[in-house]
C-alpha cells in the first residue's frame, strides 16, 4: 500500500490519516538542516511509524560480532540513535485525550511546503464526548538556525466551552527499530543515553545525556511562547526527571478562542565540550529564537530557500508529477546538508534509522555534484569532513597493506563499520568517487584555497593508494584486481571498466593538483618520480573490450559468463539477494545496478557515442535494479543514445521510488541519494550536460509532452540559467566574466547579463532498438529491496 500525495508544484500533501501509511509519511514529512533531523511524526507522537529524532554524527559504538573472524574486519560498529525527542505535544480535551484512533477526524491534513521549509498540520477533530477542536500546527526544523527547531500549535474551540491542557515533552531513549542477534548490542542501543543533568525554569527545561559507549554528549533544551485569545490567562508548569521534561499548559476556552503555543527546541551535541557548555549553547539558541519571535523563524527560513531556489529550481512544463519530484528531491537533499558543518551526510539524510545513519560512496558520487552544482557551501562542508577524516582512511589503508588513504565503505565519524567484507575492503572506488567530488568542486567553483588547503591532500593519497593496488601486466598495462565496482552482484573482480576509468581521473587529478600547488606537493613528500608514475599508471590503464560482442566488458571474463535465467525467475524472487546465493550472482551476468552504464556517464570523454549505444542495448537487458541508485544513470544514458521513452519511464521511477513507496522501505528513510539522481536524470539526461576539464556542454533533448525544462548551474559564484525548448535553448549567466560552453557541439561564449539562444539539436536517432528490461522489472514496477 502506499499513501496517496497530492500532486502540487511546490508542495507535497496528503488530505487523511491512516496509520498504516504513518512510517512512509513520517520520512516523507521529514525536516532537517543537516544538524538536525526530525521525522513526521504526529504532533502527539501516537500514534507512529517510527519515532525519530536525530542529531547528525550522534551514535552508540557496539561490538561487531563474526561468525568466523577475519584479518581486517572491523571490530566495532555504529548505529544512529535517537536524541531526546522535543516534537511532542500532546493534547486533552477536559480528560478526553486527543487521537486520531479514537473520537471523529473529520478532517486531517498535512503539507511539506517546499517554498517556505514547513510542514503544516488542519486537524477537526471531535471527542467521544461530542467536544469539537480544531488544531493546527507549523513546524520548521531552521536552515537559519543550526540547533533549533520549532513548532507553533494552535487550538480553537468551535462550538462549545473547553477545558484545554497541553502537555509539551523532551523524551530520552525512545526505541530504534532495530533488532540485533548479539544481546550486547541489543542492549547498547535499546537504552543508549545515560541522564547527565535536567533542568527547569519557569517555561523552560534542559536534558543533558551523554551516550554509553561511544562518549558523546548531547543537550537538548525547550523553551514556551504561550498565548489564549480568551479571558483567562493560561497556567503554565514544568517539570523534569532524568529521562523527561513536560511543560504543562492549562486554560478554559470559550466557543472561537484559542490557545497558541509556539515551542523552541535547541539541539546541541560533542565529544569533547563540557555539559554545562552544550546546556548553555542549547539554553541560548532557543532564547534568541524567542528573541525573534516565530513570525522571523519563518520569514528567515523563507528567505534561505529563496536564496536557494534561484539556482536549484528545476522547471517541468508537461510533466506535473516529475516537477513536483524534482523539487521535492531538490529540497531533500538540500536540507540533509545545508548545516551539516563539516559532518558526514548519511544514506537517508536525518528522515529515518535505514542503514544504520551511516553515510556511503553514493553521497561523493551522486549528491555531491548535486550540492556543488546548486548549494557550493554545503558542499564544501562535506569535502571537509572528508579531509578531516584522512587519518581513518589512512590506518585502513596500512591494515589493508597498501599505501596513501582508503576512505570507509560506510561509516558515520569515518572509522569503518562495514562488516561484508566484499564491500567494506573490496569496494575501492569510493576513493575514486570522493576524489573526484573534490576535482568537480574545484572546477566548478575555482576555489583555490579549498584545494590548496584539503583537496590536493586527499587526491595525493588516493592517487597513492591505487598506484599501490595496481600492478603491470605482462602486456605492460596497469590492472587493478580483486575489486567490487558499484554493482553488488559483481563482486571481487579484476579490471572493473568503472573502477579503472575513476582510478584514472584520480591518478590525473592528483598530478595536475601538485603542479598548482608544488608547497603542498612538498609538505607531502611528493616527488617528480611519484607523479610520473601516477601518470604512466593513467595512461596504461587498462580499459577492457570484447571484441567478438563490440562492448566493452564491465570486468575481466563477465561477458563470457552465463546469462542469468530471468524467465525462469519469478516476480516474487526479486531481490536476487533475498532469494538466490551470492556466489551464484558473482558467476552470473546479471546487475544490480548500472556499473558499466555509470561509467558511460561519469567517464564520458573516454567512449565514442557508437560504444555507448552498443553498451547501454547491452548491459540495460541484464539490469534488474534492484538497488535505487541505478535508474538515474540509465535514465542519462538512455536519452543520450536516443531512447527518450525509456528514460522518461527510469525518469518516473525515480519520482516513484519515495512519494510512491516503490521499494517498500522508504519507513526506514528516503532515499536521498536516488533522489540527487532525479536531478542528474533531468539535467544530465533531459539537458545532455556534461562537466569536464574542459568545462560544460549541453545537448538537449525533451520528451514528447515536455514543452520547457529550465534549471540553473552555480558556476564560479555565478548562476549559469539553462531554458530549453522544443525549438530553442537560451543560456543566460547572471554575472562575472564570460564562459565558454559547448551547445551541440558548437562553442558558445556567454557575457554576463546577456541571453543566447540557439537550436535546440533534433533527436538522436538510435542505432540500437531500445533494450527490454529483465522481466519483471519494468520501470516503475513495485519492488522490495534496495
Amino acid at each position: 500500500m502506499t499513501a496517496r500525495f497530492t500532486v502540487e508544484p511546490w508542495a507535497v500533501g496528503i488530505e487523511s490519516v491512516d496509520t498504516a501509511h504513518l512510517a512512509q509519511e513520517e520520512s516523507v514529512f521529514g525536516l532537517s538542516n543537516g544538524h538536525v533531523g526530525w521525522r513526521g511524526n504526529l504532533d502527539e507522537g501516537d500514534p507512529r511509524g517510527v519515532a525519530g529524532s536525530y542529531l547528525n554524527g550522534v551514535f552508540e559504538e557496539h561490538p561487531m560480532p563474526y561468525a568466523e573472524d577475519g584479518y581486517g574486519y572491523p571490530e566495532t560498529g555504529q548505529t544512529v540513535i535517537n536524541v531526546p525527542n522535543g516534537q511532542l505535544i500532546r493534547l486533552l480535551i477536559g480528560d478526553e485525550p486527543f487521537d486520531v484512533e479514537h473520537g471523529t477526524v473529520h478532517a486531517h491534513t498535512r503539507r511539506l511546503d517546499l517554498r517556505e521549509g514547513t510542514l503544516r498540520r488542519e486537524v477537526d477533530w471531535e471527542s467521544a464526548e461530542g467536544r469539537r477542536v480544531h488544531i493546527a500546527s507549523t513546524r520548521l526544523v531552521s536552515l537559519e538556525h543550526r540547533s533549533l527547531a520549532a513548532v507553533r500549535y494552535r487550538v480553537t474551540a468551535v462550538d462549545g466551552p473547553l477545558a484545554v491542557t497541553v502537555l509539551s515533552e523532551v523524551l530520552a531513549n525512545e526505541p530504534l527499530p532495530v533488532t540485533h542477534d548479539d544481546p550486547r548490542v541489543q542492549e547498547l542501543l535499546a537504552r543508549p543515553l545515560e541522564a547527565v543533568a535536567a533542568t527547569e525554569r519557569g517555561a523552560r527545561s534542559t536534558l543533558l545525556h551523554r551516550t554509553r559507549r561511544s562518549g558523546l554528549r548531547v543537550a537538548v533544551s525547550a523553551d514556551h511562547l504561550v498565548q489564549a485569545s480568551g479571558q483567562g490567562a493560561p497556567e503554565v508548569t514544568t517539570e523534569v526527571d532524568d529521562d523527561l521534561s513536560r511543560t504543562r499548559i492549562r486554560v478554559d476556552l470559550a466557543p472561537g478562542e484559542e490557545l497558541e503555543v509556539v515551542k523552541l527546541v535547541g539541539h546541541e551535541w560533542s565529544a569533547s565540550l563540557a555539559p554545562q557548555t552544550l546546556r548553555d549553547r542549547a539554553e541560548e539558541a532557543v532564547a534568541e529564537a524567542a528573541r525573534l519571535g516565530w513570525d522571523a523563524l519563518v520569514a528567515g527560513q523563507r528567505g534561505v530557500l529563496d536564496r536557494y531556489w534561484e539556482c536549484g529550481d528545476v522547471r517541468i512544463d508537461g510533466d506535473a508529477r516529475l516537477q513536483q519530484a524534482v523539487r521535492f528531491a531538490l529540497f531533500q537533499v538540500f536540507q540533509a546538508s545545508a548545516r551539516a558543518e563539516a559532518r558526514s551526510v548519511p544514506g537517508k539524510g536525518l528522515t529515518g534509522s535505514g542503514y544504520e545513519g551511516h553515510t556511503f560512496w553514493d553521497f561523493e558520487a551522486f549528491v555531491l555534484p548535486v550540492l556543488t552544482s546548486t548549494a557550493p557551501d554545503a558542499a564544501l562542508q562535506a569535502l571537509r569532513w572528508r579531509h578531516a577524516t584522512l587519518d581513518h582512511a589512512r590506518e585502513r589503508a596500512r591494515t589493508l597493506g597498501l599505501r596513501g588513504a582508503s576512505f570507509a565503505w560506510r561509516t558515520i565519524d569515518g572509522r569503518e563499520s562495514s562488516g561484508y567484507w566484499p564491500a567494506s575492503t573490496a569496494a575501492f572506488h569510493i576513493n575514486a568517487a570522493v576524489a573526484g567530488a573534490v576535482m568537480h568542486y574545484v572546477r566548478t567553483t575555482g576555489d583555490q584555497d579549498f584545494e590548496r588547503e584539503a583537496g590536493t591532500e586527499i587526491l595525493v593519497e588516493t592517487a597513492r593508494l591505487w598506484l599501490s593496488l595496481g600492478r603491470r601486466g605482462d602486456d605492460g598495462g596497469f590492472h587493478i584486481d580483486g575489486v567490487t565496482g558499484p554493482d553488488e552482484y559483481t563482486a571481487v573482480v579484476d579490471d572493473n571498466v568503472y573502477t579503472n576509468l575513476s582510478a584514472r581521473r584520480n591518478l590525473r587529478g592528483a598530478a595536475a593538483a601538485v603542479r598548482r600547488h608544488p608547497d603542498v606537493a612538498d609538505r607531502l613528500g611528493v616527488s617528480a618520480d611519484e607523479v610520473s608514475a601516477w601518470e604512466a599508471a593513467a595512461d596504461d590503464m587498462t580499459v577492457l573490450y570484447d571484441e567478438a560482442r563490440q562492448v566493452h566488458a564491465q570486468s575481466a571474463g563477465f561477458t563470457a559468463h552465463a546469462r542469468w535465467d530471468f524467465d525462469a525467475t519469478g516476480p516474487n524472487e526479486y531481490p536476487l539477494h533475498s532469494h538466490f546465493p551470492y556466489f551464484d550472482l558473482y558467476r552470473k551476468q546479471v546487475l544490480k545496478q548500472a556499473d558499466l552504464v555509470l561509467a558511460l556517464y561519469t567517464a564520458h570523454e573516454e567512449f565514442t557515442w557508437e560504444e555507448k549505444a552498443r553498451a547501454f542495448a547491452y548491459y540495460d537487458a541484464l539490469t534488474v535494479r534492484d538497488s535505487s541508485l541505478s535508474a538515474a544513470a540509465q535514465a542519462v544514458i538512455a536519452v543520450e543514445v536516443g531512447h527518450l521513452e525509456l528514460a522518461a519511464a527510469y525518469l518516473a521511477e525515480l519520482a516513484a521510488l519515495d512519494l510512491d513507496d516503490l521499494h517498500g522501505n522508504t519507513d526506514e528513510g528516503l532515499h536521498i541519494a536516488a533522489l540527487a539522481g532525479i536531478w542528474t536524470g533531468v539535467t544530465a539526461g533531459y539537458g545532455g550536460m556534461r562537466e569536464g576539464d574542459d568545462g560544460l556542454s549541453f545537448r538537449p533533448q525533451l520528451p514528447d509532452g515536455v514543452t520547457r525544462l529550465a534549471f540553473g548551474v552555480r558556476l564560479h559564484g555565478c548562476i549559469l540559467h539553462v531554458d530549453i525548448a522544443p525549438a530553442e535553448t537560451t543560456y543566460r549567466l547572471s554575472a562575472g566574466d564570460p564562459v565558454t560552453i559547448r551547445h551541440a557541439g558548437e562553442e558558445l561564449v556567454l557575457h554576463a547579463g546577456v541571453a543566447s539562444s540557439l537550436p535546440t539539436p533534433d533527436r538522436v536517432e538510435p542505432i540500437t532498438p531500445a533494450p527490454v528490461p529483465p522481466r519483471w522489472r519494468e520501470p516503475g514496477r513495485p519492488r522490495a529491496g534496495d
